[in-house]
């Protein structure tokens, strides 16, 4: 028996106010095109985001053609043996450019480490790294974004004994109501993906009911994290409609509203207001 092919992703209603926290524009396709039907479906601001010097340099690049669209440049953890010399001089220059308005996506993420050890940054040098774009971060003034993945303690650890950022976005939120509670005390802001709307996740749910106004953002960390009902097919930054209304039904309040909340804590977040 063929198994049942998913629906095609389509975008929510139309919301004015969205934004989209943390994407991949140049993992997603064609910008433009992107843009126009994030725009269409009602994204009004965007922050594109790069794992790599490569696609740094790409999301700056971006963010510079587009007024709507922003850059985060920072080297992912699981590439962290990357940071070598070069390429922090590298991203000084970028972290500089007013159009980057986040360090990220910096952090530390396990998970890689015990499926693909042989490809996968060791936890030493991920720290190593992490501490370098928590200094760019508060030197600069800019947010610092975070990956976490199966490493909590040590994420809290390493950011308990750093300088402080401005600010400290945890994207994708993805931790136990616990971490959420020690996060959120710490100020830190909670960034939430599609797989909010996941039906195993009411904990993430709750996450994201518990966070208070100026702590919640969230994403769509495109290409990945599809919302229900599409999970599975390939994400973009017009479905985060489809996470919207899952944040706003958890919080017990209409999307527009959330959408207007989350839209000033995304200029507050990176220091557009």
């Amino acid at each position: 028996m063929s198994k049942k092919k998913r629906p095609a992703p389509q975008p929510a209603e139309f919301i004015p106010h969205l934004v989209d926290a943390h994407t991949h524009l140049a993992s997603t396709g064609e910008a433009a095109e992107l843009v126009e039907r994030a725009r269409a479906a009602g994204v009004e601001k965007l922050c594109t985001v790069g794992d790599g010097l490569d696609e740094a340099a790409a999301a700056l690049r971006t963010a510079q053609e587009f007024p709507d669209v922003y850059a985060a440049c920072a080297i992912h953890p699981t590439r962290a043996q990357e940071l070598d010399a070069p390429a922090r001089e590298k991203l000084r220059v970028m972290a500089a450019d007013p159009r980057c308005v986040a360090i990220g996506e910096t952090g530390l993420d396990t998970y890689w480490i015990k499926h693909s050890p042989e490809d996968t940054a060791s936890l030493e040098v991920q720290e190593e790294a992490l501490r370098w774009h928590i200094d760019l971060a508060a030197e600069t003034g800019k947010t610092l974004m975070i990956h976490n993945r199966e490493a909590d303690a040590d994420l809290l650890r390493v950011l308990a004994h750093a300088p402080a950022p401005p600010r400290t976005m945890l994207h994708c939120f993805s931790s136990p109501l616990d971490v959420a509670k020690e996060a959120i005390e710490r100020g830190y802001i909670l960034s939430f993906a599609g797989n909010v709307t996941f039906k195993r996740n009411e904990e993430m749910r709750q996450a994201a009911a518990l966070a208070p106004a100026g702590q919640l953002l969230i994403e769509t960390d495109a290409p990945y994290m599809t919302p229900e009902p599409y999970r599975g097919s390939r994400n973009e930054p017009a479905f985060i409609g489809h996470t919207a209304a899952c944040v706003a039904q958890a919080r017990g309040m209409r999307v527009e509203e959330l959408a207007e909340e989350v839209s000033a804590t995304f200029d507050a977040v990176y220091g557009l207001a």
